[in-house]
Parts: structure tokens; C-alpha cells; sequence
């Protein structure tokens, strides 16, 4: 076990690859937070830019030279990328802020003609390895690109295996639709676009077409493969030792060729030149594009699957309904056990053996409440408990080593989820533990208001996202604050917790794609507040797209809500909420009670009486 401090430890990880890349020839090494499959959460195997820079977020790219080191992250991190990187020699570029270049911009500034930008081909996805080519071009580098190797990987001692879990596969009744079904609406689509086939490399886009889902991801339930399909075959790359000989004879039942992982690329050297092929190169890797691209005709589309999975079918929302409210009653139990333990707590008194909560045993009895629903597979993403200061971190992560005890005063943030035979499920709220500042209760309100605000939203067919998220900003707006996040992101069933291709985000940004909101789609409501050294408050649910009247000037839409929790009357003072506010906050307060109720012993049913004034 290595008792250095972790800043030596990552300088000397540094010294290591910049080794390396001076054998190989290359200037400069960019490591990004991906796996062969552009998955937003990664199995360790792949958290090489972790290994390289300590930054333990979901999301960023480190780039090495022999002079220094960046790492690039969104406004989710600023305040944990501080932290993780302090020591480490590595710069942090805090992305979208005024006066910070992009990777791209910040490459055509520094690099010289003739120098090597390096990844590995695997991990960077065709699109983006695409920008760093049209950079390049338009700044007049003549810059060379080496992607056919993995320099880190023998740095990286004891690296954690390559995942390899168990299969499983997801009965036609709970899916809704057969494989036969989902593949027949891949091949018209393929028909639509003009190609011939799909590669398909996104993870939870196979396991939807395929009805099988697996283990490789923590929280996610995905399964490490690839898709090829053709009007007349589909084939599966996947590690054939993980397959139990029920999940082998569904794959021939179905008509579905199977073919180890590791062969995809012979597989796909090997097809008869001249092809049509459909990529949507915002998944696939920037190596099997160029493989690709060198024998046939590609077709830069987003893949079919995205929007066929986004659509919740009849099967999956109903289901969805069911499970949304088992949950929900999970998370008002919890928040009833929280407030009444900290109660007693303040009073002297041992609850379940504890003399205080921590962040973590907060969470572990969350997952509690949440493992005695019958469905229950597992958490759809790490549990973020952040008290007071915390959970100014939009993504903190409370551990063994560094948490905090909660005290009666100030709030509590859980972020949270399960997943579930019948779906997949992410609830914010932010709980009043004691007094709270009026600074407190105004950003609280304001962001009640806004998640209410965006709930009751109404409009024409035809809107994305864009269209609707200054409805959930416009509170906190309107007194000079807002969040560096989206409002919104779709939500997958038995799936990633994160899906697209819906979402609620204002910030229009050159060359990422915006999808008009069809009924059926699922999508989170979660605005909040984040005040650095202070404290955090997002209030999140999750709504589905649905259908409102017709008439002469189109189709109106509207959302159906999922999660029924209530919100937190202590942290609310009405005399910041507008008249519709505080009747948009009476009518959910009084459906959470009437939906909850009749699944609380008589003391949680009492005090949600009095929470939601029912």
C-alpha cells in the first residue's frame, strides 16, 4: 500500500507517462473520462484519467506535456476538481467560463507543426477526435495524430480487470416489445437514412435492442459490447464466457449471431468494401470510425435506437408509475425517519444504535427503506449526502475517510435512486435538519418554485428542452442566481440513470443536437442553488411527455409527474412565492399525501398530514 501523499503520488504518475509519451514521440497525451463504448460512468478499468490525476468526477479530460498538465471539467466540479487536483501540478480549466480556451482552442494555440497529439483511438469518440482534426485545420497545424495505443497502461500497475459480469435477460412482458419488434424498427429507420447497417457501440441503446442487460458498470446496467445489424442479420460481439446457457439459447432463439468481443475488429475488417454503413459518431470511437471510413460509405446519423428507447412504450410507463410511487413512499419514509432521529438525537436519545448520523449512515438507511421494495436490483448511482457546505458540490461523494456528522440546524442533500424490475428511478430532495437561515429559506423557495414552475409547463409540439427551461431558472434569475447544470436529462428504464436524447438546458452550444420533446419521453426537473462554503439545494422529480388537447393551432404537450415526495414546508416561506406558486405547491403537497398516505404507519401518516397541510 503506497503511504505517500496522493499529490507525490500523481507527480510521480506524470513523470511516468511523460516518460512514455517522450518514447513514442508524442507532444501531447489527452485522457478522457470514457471506456471503448463513450459511457457517460466508466468500470475502473477505464478510469485512467482518475489513476492520472486524482480527479474522481464523472466527467473530464486530462491533458499531458512535458511542461505541465490540464484538466478540463464542467460546472458540476469546479469546487471538487479544486480539492482533488490541489498539489497534483495539474491546472485546472474550469469549462464553459469566460477567458477558459476549450481543449481544441487550447491545443491550436499551443502546438507547434510537426508535433503529435496522442489517445487512445478507443476512448475518443469519432466526433470529437473529428473537432480536434477541424481545429487543427482551420489554426494551419500540420499536427499528427497517434491513436493506436494505450501509453498508460503499462504504468498502470495492478490495474483492475477488464469487466466481464453476469447477463441477464429482460422477459418480453416487462420490456414491452420483442427483439424481433425493436429490430424491425432499427431496419426501417436504416431504410429511412439510406444505409445498409448499423454499428452500433452505445451501451444502453444494445441492451434496450437486445433485452438483456448486465453488471460491467457500477449502477448501471449495462454489459461491455458491440451490434452490427443489417436488414438480414444482427450479430452481438460480447464475451461469450459471461453467457449462462439460458441467455446463449435466447440469442439463438432470437436469430441473434453471437461472436466473441474481442473480434469486433477483424469482424468489421473484414466486410465486403462498398458499404453503407449508419455511425453516429458521438458514440462510436474515433479508431473504428477511421477503420470504417478507409472501405465504405459512411452515414453520420444519430442511431435510430436513441429515439426508439427514449419513447416509453405502454409496458415501461406503466410499470414506471408503479415503481416511481413504491420509491417515493421509500423517500418520504426516509425523510421522516431523518427528521424524527434528529429530533431525538438532539435530545440525548440512541436511534438504531447510533448516537449521531453521519452523510453515510444518512444514505445506508435510505438503501434500506429502498431494499424492502420487492423489485429492488440496486442503486442507480452512488448516493450523494451532502450536509451543509457539501453539498455545494453538485456531485460529492461522502466517504469512510472524509464525511460529515449532521447536525439539528441547516440542510441535509440527498441525491438518489434505484434501480428496479420496471424501472429506473432519481429523486433530489434537500431536507431541513433544524433552523435554517432566511437566505436559506429564499433559495429554497425559489427553487421550489421553479421545479413547480417547470411541472405545470405547457406547450405546442415542435419544443425542445431549450424551449422550456427558463421556466425552472427564471426564480432564481430573477435574483441573480442560477446553476451551472441543465434542468433536466432523460432517464432510462432498467437503464443508465442519464439518457438522451431529451434534456431541459438553456446554453445553446455549436454542434450538440437538440431533440423535440415526444410523448413518452421521461425527463428530470431539478433546479437548485450552490453556494461555495455555504450550502446546496436542488429539489428534483421526475416528469414523462404527454399529450394535451389538439386543435387549430397544433398540439399542445404537457408533463405527467412521476415522483410524489413532499417538499419541505419548514425551508418554505410563501411570502417569496407568487399566488400561482403557492397554488401550483398546495395541489402537489395534497396529491403526494393522497398517493403516499395509504402506504405509512399512522405516525408517518400524521406527520405528512401536517407536511403537506392535507
Amino acid at each position: 500500500m503506497d503511504t505517500k501523499p496522493v499529490n507525490s503520488v500523481i507527480q510521480e504518475r506524470l513523470t511516468l507517462l511523460r516518460k512514455r509519451m517522450h518514447e513514442k514521440g508524442v507532444d501531447y497525451y489527452m485522457i478522457p473520462t470514457a471506456d471503448f463504448h463513450n459511457s457517460e460512468y466508466v468500470s475502473d478499468y477505464f478510469k485512467v484519467r482518475e489513476y492520472f490525476s486524482n480527479f474522481t468526477g464523472s466527467n473530464g479530460t486530462l491533458l499531458v506535456w512535458q511542461e505541465g498538465a490540464g484538466l478540463w471539467t464542467d460546472g458540476r466540479y469546479f469546487i471538487q476538481a479544486e480539492r482533488e487536483l490541489s498539489g497534483t501540478g495539474i491546472t485546472l480549466f474550469r469549462m464553459q467560463t469566460e477567458g477558459v480556451p476549450d481543449i481544441g482552442a487550447f491545443l491550436a494555440e499551443q502546438m507547434a507543426d510537426g508535433q503529435t497529439l496522442g489517445f487512445d483511438g478507443r476512448v475518443i469518440s469519432a466526433s470529437e477526435g473529428r473537432r480536434y482534426e477541424k481545429k487543427m485545420e482551420s489554426a494551419n497545424k500540420q499536427i499528427r495524430f497517434a491513436y493506436g495505443e494505450d501509453l498508460a497502461d503499462v504504468i498502470w500497475e495492478n490495474r483492475p480487470t477488464f469487466p466481464a459480469g453476469r447477463v441477464w435477460v429482460v422477459p418480453d412482458e416487462l420490456a414491452g416489445a420483442s427483439v424481433a419488434e425493436k429490430l424491425s424498427g432499427v431496419r426501417a429507420k436504416l431504410s429511412e437514412n439510406g444505409a445498409e447497417s448499423l454499428f452500433l457501440t452505445k451501451l444502453d441503446d444494445l441492451m434496450w435492442l437486445f433485452n438483456i442487460r448486465g453488471c460491467d458498470v457500477e449502477c448501471n446496467p449495462v454489459a461491455m459490447c458491440y451490434g452490427y445489424i443489417t436488414q438480414n442479420e444482427a450479430v452481438i460481439f460480447i464475451q461469450k464466457r459471461v453467457l449462462e446457457e439460458h441467455v446463449v439459447s435466447y440469442f439463438e432463439n432470437n436469430g441473434i449471431r453471437v461472436e466473441e468481443y474481442e473480434e469486433v475488429t477483424s469482424y468489421l475488417e473484414a466486410i465486403i468494401p462498398g458499404q453503407k454503413i449508419l455511425l453516429d459518431l458521438r458514440h462510436c470511437s474515433y479508431g473504428f470510425a477511421k477503420l470504417l471510413a478507409d472501405k465504405h460509405t459512411i452515414i453520420e446519423k444519430q442511431n435510430p435506437t436513441e429515439l426508439l428507447k427514449a419513447v416509453k412504450n405502454a409496458t415501461e410507463l406503466s410499470n414506471m408509475r408503479k415503481i416511481y410511487l413504491k420509491d417515493s413512499v421509500a423517500v418520504t419514509k426516509f425523510i421522516y425517519w431523518l427528521k424524527t432521529s434528529m429530533k431525538k438525537l438532539a435530545d440525548g436519545e440512541i436511534v438504531d444504535g447510533m448516537q449521531t448520523i453521519t452523510e453515510l449512515s444518512a444514505a445506508a438507511k435510505l438503501e434500506e427503506f429502498r431494499r424492502g421494495i420487492p423489485e429492488f436490483l440496486d442503486l442507480s448511482f452512488p448516493t450523494i449526502a451532502g450536509y451543509g457546505a457539501n453539498a455545494a458540490m453538485m456531485h460529492y461523494e461522502a466517504t469512510e475517510e472524509s464525511h460529515a456528522v449532521l447536525k439539528p440546524e441547516g440542510f441535509l442533500l440527498v441525491d438518489s435512486g434505484g434501480q428496479y424490475l420496471g424501472g429506473t428511478t432519481d429523486v433530489t430532495r434537500t431536507i431541513a435538519l433544524g433552523p435554517v437561515t432566511e437566505e436559506q429559506k429564499l433559495h429554497y423557495t425559489k427553487v421550489a418554485q421553479g421545479m413547480l414552475q417547470m411541472t405545470h409547463a405547457k406547450w405546442l409540439y415542435g419544443c425542445t428542452g431549450r424551449n422550456l427551461d427558463i421556466l425552472a431558472r427564471k426564480p432564481l434569475w430573477e435574483i441573480g442566481l442560477d446553476y451551472r447544470c441543465g434542468t433536466g436529462h432523460g432517464v432510462g428504464y432498467i437503464l443508465n440513470v442519464h439518457e438522451g436524447p431529451q434534456s431541459l438546458r438553456w446554453r445553446y452550444v455549436e454542434g450538440v443536437g437538440e431533440a423535440v420533446l415526444e410523448a413518452g419521453m421521461d425527463v428530470t426537473n431539478e433546479p437548485g442553488v450552490y453556494i461555495e462554503g455555504s450550502h446546496g439545494i436542488r429539489t428534483e422529480n421526475v416528469m414523462v411527455v404527454c399529450n394535451l388537447e389538439k386543435n387549430e393551432y397544433g398540439q399542445f404537450m404537457g408533463f405527467e409527474t412521476l415522483t410524489w415526495v413532499p417538499l419541505d414546508m419548514e425551508a418554505i416561506d410563501e411570502k417569496y412565492l407568487s399566488e400561482d406558486a403557492k397554488k401550483m405547491l398546495t395541489v402537489y403537497q395534497q396529491q403526494v399525501f393522497e398517493k403516499i398516505s395509504p402506504y405509512l404507519t399512522e405516525e408517518e401518516k400524521q406527520w405528512l398530514k401536517e407536511e403537506t397541510n392535507a
